[in-house]
């Protein structure tokens, strides 16, 4: 049992550790990228620092909310379901900065 216990954790601080790694850069083509890439989607285009202004000015804190919770047509979560708020952060200003 002790050990299935201390495997368990090994795991779970694995986990955390590696998610914790995560770059933006990672994570936005196979999650974000979906919807924030393709134009008529709605969703304001990466890079475009015009379609973000309005965003940014609501608040990075909203913005996360927004990802975290779903906000009009972005489904909770968008496709990153296992984002943490601080990525969550880190995509947005990725995506909000100019390419």
């Amino acid at each position: 049992m002790k050990r299935l216990v201390v495997a368990a954790g090994l795991f779970v601080f694995a986990f955390t550790a590696n998610a914790a790694e995560r770059k933006p850069e990672e994570i936005y083509p196979k999650t974000c990228a979906l919807c924030h890439a393709n134009a008529g989607t709605g969703a304001p285009l990466a890079g475009d620092a015009k379609a973000w202004a309005p965003r940014l000015a609501k608040g990075i804190d909203t913005l996360v909310t927004h990802s975290s919770n779903g906000f009009n047509a972005m489904p909770p979560k968008g496709m990153c379901f296992d984002c943490t708020p601080d990525e969550f952060k880190a995509l947005i200003q990725f995506m909000a900065t100019p390419k």
